[in-house]
């Protein structure tokens, strides 16, 4: 869009008789407004502003979906971050119940060969021997050392 202000000063020349000579009256008009000087150049300068004023809508647009896909994938960060950290604790608790489980699985088999074999009713089932009286007797020696025979220096 051309606004142009043009200030134009003119002199009027008059026909006399020795030529054209120049008039004492000097007029200066002032021309103000718009032109527009060629219609080649308002269809191109109206294009580019067209083009420009679509590339800005779609470059709002894009940084709109920029911030709206940010603010999706910062919201599922977060809950990707909770989710860890609950699956951290339920990892730890379970580390601890599987260590209980160990425990009182070794308990139950324990309990279980203990029934499989009957060990623990087999101590009613010993029969009392009495006692046989020993027809040898057991000598008691004497420990002997050899004699140490101190030596002085070496």
């Amino acid at each position: 869009m051309n606004t142009a202000r043009v200030r134009q000063d003119q002199q009027n020349y008059s026909y006399t008789n020795m030529g054209y000579m120049e008039s004492p009256i000097n007029q200066a008009p002032v021309i103000e407004g718009r032109f527009y000087y060629d219609k080649d150049n308002l269809v191109k300068e109206m294009a580019i502003r067209r083009i420009n004023k679509t590339l800005c809508g779609l470059l709002t647009m894009l940084i709109c979906v920029t911030f709206m896909s940010y603010y999706f994938a910062m919201t599922n960060e977060v809950s990707l971050n909770k989710l860890r950290r609950q699956i951290t604790t339920l990892n730890e608790e379970n580390a601890e119940l599987q260590n209980q489980l160990d425990r009182l699985k070794s308990f139950n088999n324990v309990d279980t060969k203990m029934e499989q074999y009957n060990l623990l009713s087999k101590a009613a089932k010993v029969i009392e021997v009495p006692a046989i009286a020993a027809t040898t007797q057991i000598e008691k020696s004497q420990n002997t050392t050899a004699a140490f025979s101190w030596a002085i220096g070496y």
